[in-house]
């Protein structure tokens, strides 16, 4: 019996704890509605945010005092799925190479498509501040003469304007076109991945910016180095058998990833409508999209690309205007105040609306965009007929030299006022 009235006791409270704990959990999920409800109705935009979104030229700023804080809107819900897409190496570990001659990174690919991102600067300052050559190079590992041929590229000026280079960079990318012509590296020999970076001088402090796609018919070796003006890459890569070891804290990573290019899609069944209030997609934020992992050949671990540079996002959003109003995509820096925080600049694809679709430099009226309550229009979207959908295509990569996350905002504008 005793055996009995104590086994009551522990179900009894069990049960208590059960009850109790949902309805904590309740309570939890009725003070997350109220804080979504109420950040909704914050962000809601007066008829002089309704003015100016629908007045601004596309890729322009604009300043929307008293409106609600657009971080603590609800996150659209998202579903990934990886694309086919090229080998993707990245030199960014270190990213400031501070000896005079070194290879910063150095993997093998095969043959097939390849994606390279070089993101090095100058830092020789011992003992003395010196101009360099930053350059990228492939050697050819296989037994036929390799075909190389360029499918895009974007290479800007080398320079202290870090911001510049990040934004002019993607634009370059993104408005490429395929080169006609190929190249012939013998077996066993080795070129210059892009000649107009081989041929420039980088002085110090100088950020060396290479973003490229393309087709190989050999195995290969890539390496990134620094070396005299002079000397030529090829020679130098051969030459330097040793790869810096990596820093971790400098830099985004450095490798090759198994990872891409990624299709963003709305959770199944969403449909991003005007009625709903202003929502904000948020990837590349290391949380709800992790940073993509692969190998580097120096170390045991696996390679963490911090932030995804050079990854590439198509985004399809579903949108609907149930209520008749429209939709103003802006992007802003929302790490302000974080150290080298101080401006967000970028480049993104957007479908057609208002204005045409294609690339829009983010701002496009100044160098950067600061913090709230300064934005920048990307696109604004007209109602589309009621009962019907359309689908807002995207393509992102995170911008390099501006801190991540950068948030997308889609916002109601009524189109009748």
């Amino acid at each position: 019996m005793r055996k009995f009235m104590i086994a009551a006791a522990v179900l009894m409270a069990g049960c208590a704890a059960t009850s109790e704990g949902n309805v904590m959990n309740e309570a939890a999920e009725a003070a997350k509605s109220q804080a979504a409800a109420a950040a909704i109705e914050a962000a809601m935009v007066s008829p002089e945010h309704n003015r100016i979104l629908r007045e601004a030229p596309q890729g322009g700023s604009v300043t929307l005092e008293g409106l609600g804080d657009l971080d603590a809107v609800p996150k659209i819900p998202f579903r990934k799925v990886v694309l086919p897409g090229p080998q993707y190496m990245i030199s960014d570990d270190p990213e400031y190479i501070r000896i005079p001659e070194a290879v910063s990174m150095r993997e093998e690919v095969q043959p097939g498509t390849v994606r390279l991102y070089v993101y090095n600067v100058n830092g020789v300052k011992e003992p003395a501040k010196i101009p360099r050559k930053i350059t990228a190079v492939i050697e050819n590992l296989g037994d036929q003469p390799m075909n190389i041929r360029m499918l895009r590229r974007a290479h800007p000026e080398p320079s202290g304007n870090y911001f510049h280079i990040g934004k002019t960079g993607l634009l370059e990318f993104f408005t490429s076109e395929p080169e006609t012509g190929t190249r012939t590296v013998p077996v066993g020999g080795a070129i210059a991945i892009d000649p107009e970076m081989e041929a420039r001088t980088v002085l110090y402090n100088d950020l060396v910016h290479g973003l490229y796609e393309f087709l190989i018919d050999q195995p290969g070796r890539v390496s990134v180095l620094q070396t005299a003006p002079e000397e030529s890459g090829p020679a130098a890569a051969k030459r330097i058998r040793e790869v810096l070891p990596t820093k971790s804290h400098s830099g985004a990573g450095r490798g090759l990833f198994g990872v891409s290019n990624y299709l963003v899609l709305g959770e199944e069944d969403f449909v991003l409508d005007t009625a709903d209030g202003p929502q904000r997609l948020v990837i590349a934020d290391g949380k709800d999209d992790p940073w993509v992992t692969g190998t580097e050949h120096t170390i045991d671990e696996p390679a963490v690309l911090k932030g995804n540079y050079g990854v590439m996002y198509d985004i399809e959003i579903e949108r609907a205007s149930s209520d008749g109003r429209g939709l103003a995509l802006v992007t802003w820096n929302a790490r302000f105040g974080s150290e080298w925080c101080g401006g967000m600049a970028n480049t993104m694809m957007v479908s057609e609306g208002m204005y045409p679709a294609g690339a829009v430099s983010i701002p496009s009226d100044k160098l950067v965009n600061k913090s709230a309550p300064e934005y920048v229009v990307v696109q604004v979207f007209p109602p589309v007929p009621e009962g019907t959908t359309e689908t807002i295509r995207l393509r992102y990569s995170p911008p390099g030299a501006s801190c991540l996350p950068t948030p997308l905002a889609f916002i109601p504008v009524d189109f009748d006022k």
